[in-house]
């Protein structure tokens, strides 16, 4: 059986990094230090340059929740057709309705959007962890499939997919082989080969990312440019020995 091994990036750096370590495909997106946004044109075309992977570009104009307004959804009509045309294999959103249902007038607009700029080409359609947020998981899940979408990355519901792991057993049982389960959030080397023995997931999905300095020998003290507390002079990359042994994990099962 095929195993899949998704590494999410935010850099070129990591990407190569994750490329190294064994990954099969790459989210790639920017600013993962706050859950992750959509990732430059640039990027997305560097990184699939550089890399020879499949990558997925992650849609999330912001921050925060998935309830987006109007203008925030036009925003990711656009870009859904943009990252296509940078070359992007696919592409992972979700939105959501204040009430916490998945929005499908939004999404179909940007599926839409996305097999348009694809042309004859194949583009993969992903629901990423709004998924985990949303009111019914069950009734989710049909509507991702109706949409035609690939995959749904979950957690199960939980703060990590370990702890979640009986909710993905359930949409693994009830995606039934229409929709590719990927479990993620707090996955390692150390837990995928319980995760996958006890879900039936055959796709897993991390960061694998480790702290590194910065290269910067003069050091302004004092002055933040972020988040309180966000320390400007460490940054977090992809370890190539953490998605090694991942990837040697995912395989031994």
């Amino acid at each position: 059986m095929t195993r899949i091994l998704e590494v999410c990036v935010d850099s070129t750096a990591s990407a190569l990094a994750a490329r190294e370590g064994g990954a099969d495909r790459l989210e790639l997106c920017a600013d993962l230090a706050i859950g992750g946004t959509t990732p430059s044109l640039a990027l997305v075309e560097q990184v699939k340059a550089e890399t020879g992977l499949p990558v997925r570009a992650l849609l999330r104009p912001r921050a925060g929740d998935f309830c987006y307004d109007r203008w925030e959804v036009a925003q990711m009509v656009a870009l859904a057709a943009q990252l296509v045309r940078a070359g992007a294999d696919g592409i992972v959103t979700g939105v959501l309705t204040p009430e916490g249902q998945l929005d499908l007038p939004a999404m179909e607009q940007i599926c839409q959007a996305a097999r348009k700029a694809a042309g004859c080409r194949p583009v993969v359609l992903a629901l990423h962890r709004a998924f985990d947020v949303c009111r019914d998981a069950g009734a989710c899940l049909e509507q991702a499939c109706a949409l035609g979408l690939a995959t749904i990355l979950s957690s199960g519901q939980a703060a990590d997919a370990y702890t979640g792991r009986a909710m993905l057993a359930q949409m693994q049982t009830q995606a039934a082989g229409r929709i590719e389960i990927l479990a993620g959030s707090g996955v390692s080397a150390a837990n995928i080969p319980e995760l996958v023995r006890q879900t039936g997931v055959t796709a897993c999905h991390l960061s694998g990312k480790k702290a590194v300095p910065s290269r910067m020998s003069f050091r302004r003290e004092g002055v933040p440019m972020g988040l309180p507390g966000f320390d400007e002079f460490t940054l977090w990359q992809t370890d190539a020995g953490a998605i090694r042994a991942a990837r040697t994990a995912l395989d031994s099962v």
